[in-house]
């Protein structure tokens, strides 16, 4: 009984009575709390929910009252209560309701009487869906997370409880949240007011409602990355073919029949629900849920998730979410996590009247002073009463966040940070590079410069122009007021074939807006002798050239050396319009190959020359080149964030479009164009449609040399992850043209489950299917087509493809690449 009454003592002394105030604890009648009852006033959406403890404060007007108490499974009981004065307690027991089966009548094929309640909740979805065309209510939000293990190293580098917050054996809360949140939408348009919002130990919360709404019919549960697909609703149009239904019995509430029906998946591996949904009788709403998801139904990364829901009336015919609690867990690289999230709507008004324009680009906007409301704003509006471990993690962490950023504008955390710098460890120089940093008091905090190079083995490359060559890169950051940093890069490579020393250097300043709201410039200027790729794009990296080479006598990197100088400016807008502009000039040298050694092979042809075979009768001298250009993005529709510092662009339903040029002179006599068009489309069930188009040409090339050609990108090795922006079996400069137009195409659709979950192995392993072409048309004798399927989501990093390409002066070429892709994967992008 001490258990059950702590937390409602708790309360007692952590919040203070402003107003008529409600308070009590809600058990079963064995005393056993229950987490996430709903207790409102009857007649109203007005009310709060339990804590995890069953502990509830309720703030109410002075006077009489109907106290209203329901939870999932039992009874609702309802108590007249005089609030004023004095907090009032009031404690609940409720009684589990008493299921009354129905008599079955079994029909032809022996149907569960729960089809025929289905059906017309089937029919009733689109009236429910589409009923309420606008409204404002209030969103309560509280996100807890608990490690209750964690790993000692990941991915080979030890984690240290101690930041991120848990006790020394990996168990304690790592996040929690709480917003408070005006909602109003107007079909199909939605905009949020963020009024109050935190985060333990400093900062904003999460504070987007979570509204899942299963009369659409497919529910987005979570992000598209736990379930790319969505989920089938269980009375969606096409429910009854995905799942089966059991009824379990009926209940009254409030003079309504409801009818308990339990969910089952018909298939696993689909995108389906399990668990129970209420519908009330003759209207066929609704009533509440408790649904979960699962690994076997194509949840990813997590493990289960659980959705609960308590839909009450606010209008005579209309009902709304009044609770939505969803539970989840997960074991990811050793991490056991569990979470919840508390959302808690109220205040519905169904009839709002919206000034004109209300609706806008900005679709979330964070009043000016949301970060920063006080204890007494929070226990005056708070509808979920905190848990003892959640007031203290409150306080402790908010504590020592305040402590730190105090002492950052201290003599003391200088001295301190200057006192103990960084140890530096003999392979830190060979492999995961020197870092060290200078400290100095700002204006507001402590601030430091910070100086990098790279270990020295990931500097290491091995070429036939060069045989091995060596790249030492230092750099330094310094830190100016105005949040501008000055950065200076350089680097110095040597070829110990060619006995060349290639040396550059250079300035980066750029004006970032704090919090990375707002928009960003920057100024670079670089200079010095390098050597560079032929192709700008660098089709095929160091390490894999490297490994041709040597492994299999295959030096399809081409080279050349240029003394330059660069300057270029660029920025980016709140709108995610960029643009960029940037001068080149270069002194540019032809080079040789200078080596023929490899590990194996030895026996087979000499290496080809350095100049690209594909190209023949090209020829390539010393020239003096400047060229001048620049290119724009933008993506029209954005919609955005308004911070009280600023606006974040958070995408668009359009595409993302941009255009560039480029012109040459001295040397060089020509006039480069391109554009181009990229998106990415959700279709939930029928998967995700990526695209790239673009076309371009030169208006004038009366002297463009291979450096200043159209390239396209080809990849000849095993390994490609440029998707979007290559072609995965053409060879890397047989296409170059410096033709007056030429077009490009990249498409490739992630099916995400759709057709493999079908086909044993493949369901179980969640390997999916992916499939596109590649193409690009100059001319008749020009042009080269692929086509490409694969699976992905291999071990949730990897995509292997099998590609057939066709060029109408060659053969088909079939050829097998590895790259990233699925889940984890797909975070590997470069354009």
């Amino acid at each position: 009984m001490l258990r059950i009454l702590s937390p409602f003592i708790l309360l007692l002394f952590v919040l203070p009575a402003s107003g008529a105030q409600i308070r009590g604890v809600v058990t079963n009648k064995r005393g056993e709390p229950l987490p996430y009852a709903t207790v409102m006033i009857k007649g109203t959406t007005l009310g709060t929910t339990t804590n995890a403890t069953g502990a509830y404060v309720l703030e109410v007007p002075a006077g009489n009252h109907v106290i209203v108490c329901q939870y999932m499974g039992y009874k609702k009981e309802e108590t007249a209560v005089l609030a004023g004065g004095e907090p009032r307690e009031l404690n609940f027991s409720l009684e589990p309701v008493s299921l009354q089966v129905k008599e079955v009548v079994v029909r032809s094929g022996g149907e569960d009487p729960a089809y025929a309640i289905i059906r017309q909740a089937i029919k009733k979805r689109p009236y429910y869906l589409s009923q309420v065309k606008n409204y404002t209510c209030e969103s309560y939000i509280k996100m807890l997370a608990r490690l209750r293990n964690m790993p000692k190293r990941v991915f080979g580098q030890k984690v240290d409880p101690t930041e991120i917050g848990v006790d020394s054996s990996g168990k304690g809360i790592v996040a929690l949240t709480e917003s408070v949140t005006k909602i109003a939408w107007r079909d199909p348009d939605m905009k949020l007011d963020v009024i109050s919002s935190r985060s333990s130990g400093g900062g904003l919360g999460f504070s987007i409602p979570t509204i899942i709404n299963f009369y659409q019919n497919n529910v987005e549960a979570m992000e598209s990355q736990v379930g790319p697909r969505g989920f089938i609703s269980p009375i969606s149009d096409n429910a009854i073919h995905y799942y089966k239904y059991r009824l379990e019995g009926t209940f009254v509430d409030d003079g309504k029949l409801v009818n308990k029906i339990l969910v089952t998946p018909r298939r696993k591996y689909e995108p389906l629900f399990a668990g129970h949904i209420y519908i009330t009788e003759d209207d066929w709403r609704i009533h509440s849920t408790d649904l979960r998801l699962t690994k076997e139904y194509q949840l990813e990364l997590i493990d289960t998730l659980v959705i609960r829901q308590t839909h009450v009336p606010v209008a005579p015919d209309v009902w709304r979410t009044k609770d939505q609690v969803v539970y989840l867990a997960a074991k990811v690289f050793g991490f056991d996590i569990t979470a919840n999230s508390v959302n808690v709507y109220s205040n519905y008004n169904l009839n709002p009247e919206f000034p004109k324009g209300y609706f806008n680009k900005v679709v979330m906007k964070y009043q000016k002073d949301a970060e920063w409301r006080d204890k007494r704003f929070w226990d005056s509006v708070r509808p979920v009463a905190l848990e003892a471990d959640e007031l203290k993690d409150f306080h402790v962490k908010d504590s020592t966040a305040r402590a730190r950023r105090d002492s950052a504008k201290s003599r003391q955390q200088l001295d301190s940070l200057r006192a103990k710098p960084q140890p530096k460890k003999p392979l830190d120089v060979l492999w995961e590079g020197v870092n060290h940093r200078w400290y100095f008091q700002g204006d507001t905090a402590v601030q430091s410069h910070a100086f990098y190079m790279p270990g020295l083995v990931k500097g290491l490359s091995y070429n036939t122009v060069e045989g091995v060559a060596l790249q030492i890169s230092p750099g330094v950051t310094f830190t100016l007021p105005g949040r501008r940093y000055l950065s200076w890069m350089s680097s110095v490579r040597y070829g110990f074939s060619n006995t060349h020393l290639q040396a550059q250097t250079g300035l980066t300043l750029t004006r970032s807006p704090e919090g990375g709201i707002g928009s960003r410039n920057t100024w670079s200027l670089y200079g010095g002798k390098r050597i560079t790729q032929f192709n700008r794009a660098n089709p095929i990296g160091p390490v894999m050239n490297s490994l041709y080479t040597l492994l299999l006598r295959e030096n399809y990197m081409k080279l050349y050396e240029s003394r330059f100088a660069q300057l270029a400016f660029s920025k980016v807008y709140e709108s995610s319009f960029a643009f960029s502009v940037n001068a080149l000039y270069e002194d540019r040298l032809p080079v040789e190959n200078t080596t023929t050694y490899s590990f194996f092979r030895k026996d087979r042809n000499s290496f080809t020359s350095n100049l690209p075979e594909e190209l023949p009768g090209l020829v390539f001298q010393r020239e003096k080149v400047l060229t001048v250009g620049g290119n724009v993005s933008y993506q029209p529709g954005q919609r955005y964030i308004e911070y009280p510092r600023g606006r974040r662009a958070i995408g668009s339903k359009f595409p993302t479009f941009s255009a560039a040029y480029r012109k040459g002179f001295i040397d060089a006599n020509f006039d480069k164009w391109n554009v181009d068009v990229r998106d990415e489309m959700n279709f939930k069930l029928l998967g995700e449609l990526k695209y790239h188009l673009g076309a371009g040409g030169f208006l004038n090339a009366q002297s463009a040399s291979l450096p200043d050609m159209q390239h396209f990108n080809g990849n000849q090795t095993f390994l490609n992850i440029r998707y979007l922006n290559s072609f995965q079996l053409a060879q890397y400069y047989e296409y170059s043209t410096t033709a007056g137009l030429f077009a490009t195409a990249n498409i490739e659709h992630h099916f995400n489950g759709l057709l493999t979950n079908r086909i044993p192995l493949f369901n179980r392993l969640k390997w999916h299917l992916v499939a596109g072409t590649n193409a690009f048309y100059v001319d008749r004798a020009n042009n080269y087509v692929e086509v490409f399927a694969g699976l992905e989501n291999i071990l949730k990093l990897f995509r292997v493809d099998v590609v057939a390409g066709y060029q109408s002066q060659s053969d088909t070429r079939i050829g097998i690449r590895l790259g990233f892709g699925g889940i984890l994967g797909g975070a590997f992008k470069v354009e």
